[in-house]
């Protein structure tokens, strides 16, 4: 049989691509030689593995931020994520997306079916889900580099004393423990099994609020005077964990609290020498049968300094933060939340008060936090929230329910250098 090609105008072409017989598998025609066009100005270079740019604004604009350069999947550290919940869910699993050194390998869950939709959703393998009661087999896995514990609060010791004996770098989220003396448990714990220990204190890693700490510190207004922290919201009435002692520890004070003392401790670099408190809790209303509905506190600084703070469970949510300085005061609005932050500061400018925002580029905290534990992880250094910072706030907490408890301050002992609790600061990304 003999095959007669039509003219190309008669074999379906038109204007725009081909159709008919080219598109049932005959060759296409060959283009026409041309001029190869010349390759734009602005490829960008490789420095070090890393793709890099020339800044194409002008000076009037801000740069734009470098690409991410994140290590190849297989150099990343792997974390088991340790309990499902809301976090977990819908935070710390996402933010992992966005994480330059760190992935997700495992699951640790007490319910399989939901470890199973998980796992499917973020690629993590099927034999890598475990459960509460066979998690000391995860030292078996050699993915697991560290684990992310998300458990109620009055389960974090027990899971950092079973990671440490697998052998196996703990992040563990805030508040610590329940107690001092469970903190400085998992502290000597990680430390006789040679593992990094890192609390979440993700606040400490978020930009709005390591600005604002640079302001305070740098002398730039003067000598900070107060620290006023709010963080309120209102809890609803489905039945909870953070409603039981055993599970919480507490009510509004570790939960929410902790962020307005941490931060009074972090943006300063003091410890407080005295704090007083005072608790309220709704007569009659069952929530608050175990646990605290809403606190007051104050702490006094070496320095002078002198922060209030509030934490609510009744109250409608704010979560902000105000510095008040000899020359300026600076405002962080949505201080402890999870994204949304804004940053003011003000300032004598001749006969009138100027008034300035700060806006910087949102990163997310999460993915920020988890990052720098990788890279504690892979280098060896000590974190900048290790647990040494989670042991301290738990000593000041206790401080604050017996001031509470007797109505009258409490004394703290002097504490050393500033930032004594602390590691070295966080690279920049």
């Amino acid at each position: 049989m003999t095959t007669t090609l039509l003219p190309l105008s008669r074999r379906g072409l038109v204007s725009g691509g081909a159709v008919g017989l080219l598109g049932a598998g005959l060759a296409r025609p060959a283009l026409a030689a041309g001029p190869v066009p010349p390759a734009p100005a602005d490829i960008g270079q490789v420095e070090n593995g890393r793709v890099t740019f020339p800044n194409w604004k002008g000076e009037a604009d801000r740069p734009s931020p470098p690409p991410p350069a994140p290590l190849p999947p297989g150099k990343r550290v792997g974390f088991a994520v340790v309990g499902l919940g809301r976090l977990s869910l819908e935070r710390i699993m996402p933010a992992f997306a966005q994480c330059k050194r760190a992935r997700p390998v495992a699951l640790v869950s007490g319910t399989p079916k939901k470890a199973q939709a998980v796992a499917a959703q973020h690629g993590i393998r099927p034999e890598a889900i475990y459960g509460y009661g066979e998690f000391d087999s995860i030292r078996d896995n050699p993915e697991v580099g560290a684990v992310y514990i998300v458990l109620p609060n009055g389960m974090h010791r027990e899971f950092t004393l079973r990671a440490a004996k697998a052998g196996k770098h703990v992040l563990c989220e805030k508040p610590m423990a329940n107690s001092a003396a469970e903190a400085e448990e998992m502290v000597a714990a990680c430390r006789d099994s040679g593992v990094t220990l890192m609390v979440a204190y993700r606040c400490q890693y978020e930009p709005y609020n390591r600005r604002a700490t640079e302001l305070l510190r740098s002398g730039e207004l003067g000598a900070p005077r107060f620290i006023e922290a709010v963080n309120t919201q209102v809890q609803g009435e489905v039945d909870q964990w953070r409603f039981k002692r055993a599970m919480a520890g507490g009510g509004a004070l570790p939960d929410i609290g902790l962020y307005g003392l941490n931060a009074a401790r972090f943006y300063s670099g003091e410890e407080p020498v005295e704090v007083f408190a005072r608790i309220h809790s709704t007569p009659g209303d069952p929530r608050w049968r175990e646990v605290e509905e809403s606190i007051a506190f104050m702490l006094r600084f070496p320095s002078g300094l002198m922060a209030s703070c509030a934490a609510s469970y009744g109250a409608h949510e704010c979560k902000d933060l105000r510095l008040n300085l000899q020359k300026g005061w600076v405002a962080v609005d949505d201080a402890f939340a999870y994204e949304g932050q804004s940053l003011r500061l003000a300032r004598r400018e001749g006969k009138a008060e100027r008034v300035e925002e700060i806006r910087l580029g949102q990163k997310n905290q999460f993915a920020e936090e988890i990052d720098h534990m990788a890279e504690c992880v892979l280098s060896g250094r000590v974190p900048r929230t290790p647990g040494d910072e989670g042991l301290q706030d738990h000593r000041i907490m206790e401080a604050l329910y017996e001031s509470a408890r007797t109505g009258t301050p409490v004394s703290l002992p002097p504490a050393g250098a500033p930032d004594a609790t602390r590691g070295p600061e966080p690279e920049a990304n």
